[in-house]
Order: C-alpha cells, then sequence, then structure tokens
C-alpha cells in the first residue's frame, strides 16, 4: 500500500505545524505559506490542504491580519489515520471491498472479499497507533527494530517524510 502524494503532503504539512505549533493548541496561527516554504509543498497544494485538514476538523483556519492555521488539538491527540482519511477518504487497502460498491467482477464468489474489513481494520488501527506528536522526534532506534538507521538530513532541504508516494 502507498499513500498517494496528497496524503502524504497531508502528514508532511500537519508535522510541520505541530512542530511549529508544539503540542498546545493555544499556540498561535501559521500561515499555509509558510507551511509550505518550509516542508517545500507547493503553494496551491498547500493550501488545499489546509482547507481538507480544517474540514476534517484537524486544523482550524482564521481569516484577517492575525489569522492563519493551528493544530485543532494537541498533536498527541491527532493520529496518521486521521489525517490520511481527511484526504483520501476511508482506508481500504482495495476499492473493491468499500461498503456499498458493486463493481468487482468477483462479487458473490469472492472468497477474500469479506474478509477485507479485517485487514482494513488492522491497516488502519495500526496508523491510529501514531500519533502526530511522534512524528515530530526523531525515533529511538528501538522504535525501528530492523529498520537500517536513517541517514542524518540536512535541515535546509526540506523534503516530505514519505518521499517516493504516488498518486
Amino acid at each position: 500500500m502507498r499513500l498517494s502524494n496528497l496524503a502524504d503532503y497531508a502528514v508532511v504539512l500537519m508535522s510541520a505545524a505541530a512542530r511549529q505549533c508544539g503540542s498546545q493548541v493555544g499556540s498561535g496561527p501559521l500561515h499555509a505559506a509558510r507551511l509550505a516554504e518550509q516542508t517545500g509543498i507547493p503553494g496551491p497544494t498547500a493550501q488545499k490542504l489546509v482547507s481538507l485538514l480544517a474540514r476534517a476538523g484537524l486544523l482550524v483556519a482564521s481569516r484577517g491580519s492575525g489569522g492563519g492555521v493551528r493544530l485543532a488539538r494537541p498533536a498527541a491527540a491527532i493520529n496518521i489515520a486521521e489525517i490520511i482519511e481527511a484526504v483520501e477518504g476511508p482506508i481500504a487497502l482495495t476499492a473493491r471491498c468499500d461498503e456499498g460498491r458493486h463493481d468487482c467482477g468477483f462479487e458473490g464468489s469472492c472468497q477474500i472479499q469479506p474478509h477485507l474489513g479485517i485487514v482494513n481494520g488492522a491497516v488502519r488501527a495500526a496508523l491510529a497507533d501514531i500519533s502526530l506528536a511522534t512524528l515530530t522526534v526523531a525515533p529511538a532506534k528501538a522504535e525501528v527494530a530492523g529498520a537500517p538507521a536513517p541517514a542524518p538530513q540536512d535541515k535546509t532541504t526540506a523534503t516530505p517524510a514519505f518521499a517516493g508516494a504516488t498518486s
């Protein structure tokens, strides 16, 4: 399973907002243009994401001279599943197993479809266990068991955290 570029960028944008705002809900607002600049996300895409994330209740946007965006809740109370669903809709491995869809050529004879809800639930639960606050700190080596340590990154270059995601 790969995230779309938009979902990837949403996670990157939210983690940048969390780093800027801290984990306090009462922090001052940020501007979408500043988040775009910090993350390397194109400005129009950042604006679209701010709109989607605000509509999902993850960001609060305000207009005017003191306006901008801020986290709607502390970063520890926002999880990755919520961010992805704000952009992509419900998490599912295949579109054909969505509730109410009847466009599968194997419908009626598929032995797997009745079980995909369990798989989708497990994937969503795994993503829901990762808070936005977790993405604002460097991972400990024990948290990345079996994975090679990431190479140090130049802080002046903004690259999305999930680089390589597809649309």
